[in-house]
């Protein structure tokens, strides 16, 4: 049995910027990471398209922590130690500096995911941390010097563990058995399918909009950008719904409705005004190709029909009845949902190991003494935007901080 100082697992962003600041601090020290697959830090590899949106240019801790929708209050400690500032810091230190695109997401100069995976594999490298793939954990036992850990091929043992290993079910049941409680999983960050005629055959329109779903646990309502797309709606606003919705909406099997205000900028009553004035004004002109909004012209022909103004209704002959539906379908309007769809290759899940079982002053396990867990592995997760990899970043750097105290 091969014996180590720190054992991480898991070869993933979280993993690896913990070994990053192990290895710094720890020289000398025997630390493996043990990564399951071939391939270390595939999720850096393929986020954002190839060019990794290391974090976003958030950099007031408390303002960070509203992008999480589990794991907000628990991480504000660690933010104040280490935050999106810092994370830009690290990399810019270590020769990949980062830019700030108008969304605010975060991506190295080089728009390629490749010198983010390059720096950490140098920085692990370089400390002599050893990676060792293909060692997909089958067990882990609790010993009086540490722990010890079987693999499908090799055993190991080690003073302190660090569990970075995602979202992986095998691993839950295995902290389970060592004391914890796993929140079930859930998916969040997915896109709505909707089978509906007024945006059916409309893929690539987009607009900005409000949306909410009023039989959520909270009654919250979403902004941002919407895509309508082959097989329904996604964009900003539709995932940030699905992060806060997570639970809800996989215990109704992703079967819902969702409200849609396409003029978030206005009210319901503040539409109907224009309307009534558009009647007056554009009396003789055809109520499908005339309008001031600023949405797609062929979303808007989709909407008044469906509000019952049909091919060559004038607006002089429209009825009030008919108005306030027009004014119904741009504000309030309900679509079915009937499904979800993963968002690109960027899976995310809520659930993972109960908050209430880790010092988030350490992210320690408060059940099994010695045992860090950063990443995934917790119920924590974020929406789009580089929020995910920011809790890995701290997660990461709190755990090495803390196990490295312990030399």
């Amino acid at each position: 049995m091969k014996a180590w100082d720190v054992i991480i697992a898991g070869g993933g962003a979280a993993g690896f910027f913990a070994a990053a600041h192990l290895g710094a601090r720890l020289e000398g020290k025997r630390i493996a990471i043990l990564e399951r697959s071939t391939e270390v830090l595939s999720k850096v590899r393929i986020s954002g398209g190839g060019r990794c949106n290391v974090t976003h240019a958030e950099f007031t801790p408390r303002e960070l922590t509203a992008y999480y929708p589990r794991g907000a209050k628990e991480l504000l400690g660690p933010f104040h130690s280490f935050c999106s500032g810092d994370t830009v810091a690290f990399f810019e230190e270590k020769g990949v500096p980062l830019k700030i695109e108008e969304d605010g997401r975060m991506f190295p100069t080089t728009d390629s995911s490749q010198t983010v995976v390059d720096c950490l594999e140098n920085e692990v490298s370089r400390y002599g941390v050893k990676v060792l793939t293909g060692c997909a954990i089958r067990d882990i036992v609790k010993v009086d010097d540490g722990f010890s850990i079987e693999t499908k091929e090799r055993s190991f043992s080690c003073k302190k563990l660090l569990i970075a290993t995602g979202s992986s079910p095998a691993v839950w049941r295995i902290l389970e058995r060592l004391g914890h409680r796993i929140v079930p999983p859930a998916p969040s960050l997915f896109t709505f399918h909707i089978d509906d005629n007024r945006i059916s055959g409309l893929m690539g329109l987009s607009a900005s909009v409000s949306l909410s779903c009023r039989a959520m646990d909270k009654n919250m309502v979403f902004e941002g950008p919407l895509l309508i797309t082959h097989w329904g709606i996604s964009g900003p606003a539709v995932l940030k719904c699905s992060a806060w919705g997570a639970r809800y909406f996989h215990r109704c099997e992703y079967s819902f409705e969702i409200e849609v205000n396409w003029l978030p900028q206005l009210s319901f009553e503040e539409v109907q005004e224009r309307l009534a004035d558009w009647k007056q004004q554009y009396g003789r002109k055809e109520v499908r190709k005339v309008s001031s909004f600023d949405l797609p012209r062929r979303l808007w022909e989709r909407l008044v029909v469906a509000a019952g103004a049909v091919e060559g209704t004038k607006w002089a002959e429209t009825s009030n009845v008919t108005l306030r539906n027009i004014a119904l379908q741009l504000t309030k309007g309900v679509f079915k949902v009937s499904g979800k769809s993963t968002f690109k290759d960027e899976f995310v899940t809520a659930g993972g190991v109960d908050l209430k079982e880790i010092d988030f002053k350490r992210f320690e396990s408060k059940v099994q003494p010695g045992l860090f867990l950063a990443g995934e592995v917790l119920n924590i997760d974020a929406v789009t935007g580089g929020f995910n990899f920011q809790n890995a970043w701290t997660g990461g750097y709190m755990a090495a901080r803390a196990i490295a105290e312990e030399f």
